[in-house]
Parts: structure tokens; sequence; C-alpha cells
């Protein structure tokens, strides 16, 4: 059974950012501005996306 993936890219700094959504973008592996990570796509994983989400780019993997 293929698990379904997504793509997560940091798409604006976290300068600024409040500190609990800095540690989740970086709790998603994203570390610089403009690297992607694959991450599954589930229920914690879209949680963690939708925190975030004027930060970030998701795309189907």
């Amino acid at each position: 059974m293929a698990d379904k993936m997504i793509k997560v890219t940091l798409v604006k700094s976290t300068i600024g950012a409040i500190p609990k959504h800095k540690k989740t973008v970086e709790a998603l592996g994203l570390r610089k501005l403009n690297k992607t990570v694959e991450l599954p796509d589930n229920a914690s994983t879209r949680g963690m996306v939708q925190q975030v989400r004027h930060l970030v780019k998701v795309e189907e993997a």
C-alpha cells in the first residue's frame, strides 16, 4: 500500500513569527527558506501545516 505524501516548502521567513509557529516550522523539518521536505499525508502533518499555512506552500507529491 503506497502512502500518500505531500511536499511542503518554506516560502516566507519565520523572522517575526510567533515562537509557536517557529517551532512548528522546525518540527516539519524546514530550516531554510525555499527548502522542500516530503512528509506523510496524515492528520498530524496536516494540522501542523494548517497552523503555519501563511509561511508554507503545499503540493501533492
